[in-house]
């Protein structure tokens, strides 16, 4: 008797079960209220919609075509949100004291902004979940989102925050204007990003302490901030390293705002970037870099009237074990590639200098590059950046204006605890590369010229030990040298244009 009471019991939950879970396991919004036409405030629909998937075990919730104005959407373990084609999620701009939900106690430390201490002031959310997804081929709007304060409720300021989640895809859609981060992931992962498009006002995708990261098939144009900048702050309260990432396929640029998604990619709007310097837009390393990077790989992306490829550790973690290959890049407006040894140490009292080693960058073609700042590798005195590969590489760069021939620099400061960016060195004082307190250096079949006229020598060297310049082909200034040294150690030229091949012990001063 106690066995068919048993068996009735477990056939009234498979009912219960089947009663609470659509066909197919979707949920639609509208079923639970969502209005969909713009005007309505859809934000508590749409949770209630994601509550009812996940107390029947997980399911979609779905989001068909219409423009969905909410504030905060709380996302919960094992759903997947599914914005369908002509599906816009828009962010609404808060009323009085209504708006997104309050920013949760952060790691309270200062070695981070407030954007990247707090995730739940945000249109989506996730913390601490597991299997969950956004898909599909809508748009997420973040027209009522921003990075200025006040930094308090109802103020939302990212598009998608996720903290400390593990099996997370984002794939298939649109951002337009994502407020201050399009995407902060936080401790996420095994995360996987395809496929979308955004055209955003500030960062794009932030990945921050992640591990297992794939990235691919992305559009990005984030002319006031970094497209794809992965970072290691000490958001979460100790220093964990963002690792084991692979970034393919993608198209980074800095077109003025919204000029991506309607087609137009007009470039008037530089001198509205914030930090005065250009459109951004590009692929990055740091600059919070406390838990640093490693065992990371680039391949198969295209910059675009943006910055150059950026590898920066200036917070005390090791950025080590980076393969980065077959990159283009067209109208480039500072350093094209720019490697970065600091001692900002925005960090735990006590922290010491990071490493940044074992670097391998081949197959790069670079045309129209801003040459103010070469190409631009520099570590710290007693602090060298080791072991890089440079290989396959031609660089086309612009010449100077008139007006900055007269501020190039005959010394470079070293600006140890600055922010870490080209520009703030000054105008370089050679055209091509300059590479300053680094061990273990290679440039193998690279090719530099200039598109008018140079006063500059090609490559200077300061503070190397161990560098080999083997089939590296320069454009030389008709008033200047290719090549000049100071404190150089153990080089080796060879098969190299305008330089005679031989071997250097030990260069006090020298210009070849």
């Amino acid at each position: 008797m106690l066995r068919y009471a048993f068996l009735f019991l477990v056939f009234l939950n498979c009912i219960n079960a089947s009663a609470a879970a659509p066909p197919g396991g979707n949920f639609n919004v509208r079923d639970y209220g969502a209005k969909g036409d713009s005007a309505s405030l859809d934000s508590d629909a749409i949770n209630r919609t994601i509550a009812a998937a996940a107390k029947a075990g997980g399911g979609t919730v779905y989001l068909p075509a219409g423009t969905y104005r909410s504030y905060s959407i709380r996302l919960q373990s094992r759903i997947s949100l599914y914005l369908d084609q002509g599906a816009t999620l828009l962010a609404a701009t808060p009323v009085g004291d209504i708006g997104y939900d309050v920013p949760e106690p952060g790691a309270g430390n200062s070695f981070q902004g407030f954007g990247h201490s707090h995730w739940h002031n945000s249109l989506i959310w996730g913390e601490n979940l597991t299997d969950i997804s956004i898909l599909g081929p809508g748009t997420i709007y973040g027209h009522g989102l921003t990075r200025e304060g006040p930094h308090r409720a109802p103020v939302g300021n990212k598009a998608i925050a996720l903290k400390l989640c593990r099996n997370v895809i984002l794939k298939d859609f649109t951002v337009l204007f994502g407020g201050h981060f399009a995407l902060l992931a936080t401790g996420v992962d095994n995360l996987t990003i395809d496929n979308l498009k955004i055209d955003t006002n500030r960062d794009a995708l932030d990945i921050d302490c992640c591990r297992n990261v794939r990235i691919s098939n992305f559009t990005i144009n984030s002319p006031w901030d970094d497209a794809i900048c992965l970072k290691s702050s000490f958001a979460l309260g100790y220093a964990r390293a963002t690792e084991n990432v692979t970034i393919t396929n993608c198209q980074v640029s800095g077109y003025d705002r919204g000029t991506l998604l309607n087609g137009t990619y007009q470039r008037k709007e530089a001198h509205l970037v914030p930090d005065k310097e250009g459109p951004t837009g590009r692929i990055k390393f740091g600059t919070e870099s406390n838990g640093g990077f490693k065992n990371i790989a680039i391949t198969n992306c295209v910059f675009e009237y943006c910055r150059g490829l950026a590898l920066e550790t200036v917070d005390g973690g090791l950025l080590e074990d980076v393969t980065i290959s077959n990159i283009t890049m067209r109208d480039v407006i500072n350093a094209p590639i720019f490697l970065r040894l600091g001692g900002r140490l925005r960090a735990p009292a006590g922290t010491e200098i990071g490493k940044l080693r074992r670097i391998n960058i081949s197959n790069v073609n670079v045309y129209n590059a801003d040459s103010r700042f070469a190409t631009l590798i520099s570590g710290l005195p007693g602090n060298a950046i080791e072991d890089v590969r440079l290989s396959n590489i031609n660089i086309w760069y612009k010449p100077l204006e008139a007006a900055d021939v007269s501020s190039i620099q005959n010394v470079v400061p070293e600006h140890e605890k600055d922010y870490p960016e080209p520009q703030k060195f000054g105008i370089i004082p050679a055209y091509g590369f300059f590479i300053r307190h680094v061990r273990n250096i290679e440039l193998i079949n690279v090719n530099v010229r200039f598109l008018g006229q140079e006063t500059r020598p090609a490559l200077m060297l300061t503070d190397v030990q161990n560098a080999t310049l083997r089939n590296v082909s320069t454009q030389k200034p008709p008033t200047a040298s290719t090549l000049v040294l100071s404190d150089v150690s153990n080089l080796t030229i060879a098969d190299s244009e305008h330089l005679k091949t031989q071997k250097l012990r030990q260069v006090k001063s020298k210009a070849l």
